[in-house]
């Protein structure tokens, strides 16, 4: 094998990639939460906006959060 130090590196970077997937998805979750409520409340109210969201929501809020930055910073780099 030529590289065994990427054997040795990689379940390390698994776990740090999966501890900030789920930190990541819990800030998106809190922020909501937090910021939501007070900012719309007659929205939230009335229904038209949740007061919380789910795991999952959170997971497609924060992929679609990500794209949006990303096509941002392509955007920006040219």
């Amino acid at each position: 094998m030529k590289r065994p130090w990427l054997v040795i590196l990689m379940p390390g970077l698994l776990a740090v990639m999966a501890a900030v997937f789920v930190v990541v998805l819990l800030v998106v979750k809190l922020m909501w939460g937090w910021t939501v409520p007070d900012l719309f409340p007659g929205a939230v109210r009335t229904g038209l906006v949740a007061r919380s969201i789910s795991w999952f929501t959170a997971l497609k809020l924060a992929l679609f959060l990500g794209l949006l930055a990303g096509a941002a910073g392509l955007r920006r780099s040219r």
